[in-house]
């Protein structure tokens, strides 16, 4: 796709091809703006990484961007359901999206913004935009322990699929939904399981029809389960887990998915010194404006403390509505620079 406009200046930078993203591009497109969207992976990265065999908690309408339905053969879509969609859509929209582009800075310009790029071949440019729409989501980075082993071969933030740990023990550390689904499936698989939990229960915010199964697996001793625990060392062959108690003790173990949760990483942002709230939400206005002018944040990357908050059914409607004020912004400079 070409990168540039004849001018060499986008009206839009859209950072991030996930859903948000590519909902901002085809409402840029349908305005009758350029636009470019940069994106460090593969287009709906995010749901690339998802479990293999993972379904979503609603139906396709809740997902569909740009007015383009999305056809599946059962009432939750899954990972393939919806990579194909997206695929698809940004092909028959002919989105300007570049892939495995990412984006390393951002800067004020008198134009409105300078964005650092690194390409591909890892060679840097830079993109030059008059308006910024970070859509980055938070998806590609975890959360990590901080404790010795964390970056071993052996342990990973992402869950993939049960068949490779067939017969082997396995740890997952978390409470949440990505740990239960993960658990139940391993366990399915063949895996030997424990979940060691900080908490004294499972979160309340597990799907609803998951988490029964769940307790119940525990319960009947399927899968163990160490509450108010925390993993404090990762080993090749055991984990070392710290009990509620203060006294520590090892559990066998030859995989570890550390599954306890994502944050939005706006470091490319760090230059505009972006204003947030008490939580760690950035402060954004009707139209997901922040702080540095011109420049919006949809989706879930504002949304650091409400991550829990923001889905690809809401954060399709932040992109729509950038976009119409951006729209309304660049008419009413164009207007004003006639006169």
């Amino acid at each position: 796709m070409n990168l540039a406009p004849p001018s060499d200046l986008f009206d839009v930078a859209i950072v991030g091809a996930g859903p948000v993203g590519l909902a901002a591009a085809i409402a840029c497109k349908r305005a009758g703006l350029s636009y470019v969207v940069l994106e460090k992976g593969c287009v709906v990265n995010a749901i690339f990484e998802y479990p293999t065999y993972m379904s979503f908690f609603t139906t396709a309408p809740e997902l569909e961007i740009g007015n383009h339905p999305m056809v599946t053969g059962h009432d939750k879509p899954d990972r393939r359901d919806a990579l194909m969609y997206y695929r698809l859509v940004s092909q028959r929209e002919a989105l300007n999206v570049e892939q495995y582009t990412s984006v390393t800075a951002v800067h004020a310009a008198p134009a409105g913004f300078t964005l650092e790029i690194e390409r591909r071949d890892g060679t840097p440019d830079t993109v030059e935009a008059r308006r910024v729409v970070v859509a980055t989501g938070y998806y590609d980075n975890p959360l990590h322990l901080g404790i010795p082993g964390e970056d071993s071969d052996n342990v990973s933030h992402y869950y993939t699929e049960a068949h490779p740990f067939m017969g082997l023990n396995v740890t997952v550390i978390g409470a949440g939904n990505s740990a239960a689904d993960a658990a139940l499936d391993l366990w399915r698989g063949g895996a030997k399981v424990t979940m060691v939990v900080r908490a004294p229960e499972l979160k309340s915010t597990i799907k609803y029809w998951v988490r029964p199964d769940l307790e119940n697996r525990i319960k009947e001793g399927s899968i163990a389960a160490e509450f108010n625990s925390r993993v404090v060392d990762i080993g090749q062959d055991t984990v070392r887990v710290e009990g509620e108690d203060g006294e520590t003790f090892e559990l066998p173990t030859h995989f570890t998915f550390a599954l306890t949760g994502y944050r939005p990483d706006l470091s490319f942002l760090e230059g505009l010194n972006l204003a947030q709230q008490p939580d760690a939400c950035l402060v954004l206005d009707e139209h997901y404006e922040s702080s540095a002018p011109g420049l919006f944040v949809v989706g879930s990357a504002g949304f650091a403390g409400k991550t829990n908050q923001v889905f690809i059914e809401n954060g399709r409607h932040h992109a729509n509505l950038a976009v119409a004020e951006i729209e309304r912004q660049l008419a009413r400079h164009t207007e004003l620079q006639t006169h």
